[in-house]
């Protein structure tokens, strides 16, 4: 089973809003999910820093936060589909990452399962 749009931590990037507004060149979309998202999390965050091709992307369009992500640097450094596949699958890094506790969770979860 391929894993190529499920980010590290579960997340769906192909679900993402960040990534589906880079995927259609929709600046005024990314400009939104800016908006949003610097109102929920409380930081300013610039569209030009969310233009996304996916979490596993080898463009260098990533969504800079997720670039700066402890989990993506510990299973890319693995090379891991996903932390699923991890030995220390629900290590300390993981459940800290905002990714696995809102969606990423459960698709680990079903992918563990099934592996």
């Amino acid at each position: 089973m391929a894993y190529e749009m499920t980010a590290y931590c579960g997340l769906e990037c192909a679900e993402c809003p960040a990534y589906l507004a880079t995927q259609a060149d929709d600046m005024e979309a990314l400009a939104k999910v800016a908006a949003e998202w610097s109102k929920q999390f409380g930081m300013e965050i610039p569209a030009n820093t969310i233009l996304c091709d996916g979490c596993k992307s080898d463009t260098g369009r990533i969504c800079v936060y997720c670039g700066m992500c402890a989990v993506h640097s510990c299973a890319e450094g693995r090379a891991l589909a996903t932390c699923a596949h991890c030995d220390e699958f629900g290590c300390e890094t993981l459940v800290a990452c905002p990714g696995y506790m809102s969606q990423g969770r459960e698709n680990l979860e079903k992918i563990r399962a099934s592996l």
